[in-house]
């Protein structure tokens, strides 16, 4: 297993909710700001958002904002993504990602240092 281990995904239907979780194995990455991306079939890996450090702070894409929830707990060592309202558009790999260079994980860069083995989500309508 990598330094994040995702768990969660699944099939829902659609309207329905769905909790990602991303645990990290090394210590160090509770200071360091957390993004979630998600790939779907035959697109580009789209960032939906992330969460700073420390201060929890959390930025979400237009495309998700309202509807999922970026969350942390620090005593776990783990991110959540909770997926509310979701739509079968939402079908996609997810990935956690993250970095030391905090900025970039904000930002949503592609290049991040550490991610996640992918979680399944497919929305049925």
């Amino acid at each position: 297993q990598g330094p994040l281990v995702e768990s969660g995904g699944g099939l829902v239907q659609a309207g329905g909710s769905l909790r990602l979780s991303c645990a990290a194995s090394e210590r160090a990455f509770i200071t360091y700001p957390m993004a979630w991306f998600r790939q779907a079939p035959g697109k580009e890996r789209e960032f939906i958002g992330a969460i700073n450090w420390p201060g929890g702070d959390t930025y979400y894409a237009d495309s998700v904002k309202g509807r999922f929830t970026i969350s942390r707990s620090v005593p776990e060592n783990t991110v959540y993504l909770h997926m509310d309202s979701l739509r079968p558009e939402d079908t996609a790999v997810y990935y956690c990602a993250t970095d030391s260079r905090g900025s970039r994980v904000i930002e949503g860069s592609p290049s991040l240092s550490y991610w996640g083995q992918g979680a399944q989500v497919t929305v049925s309508s």
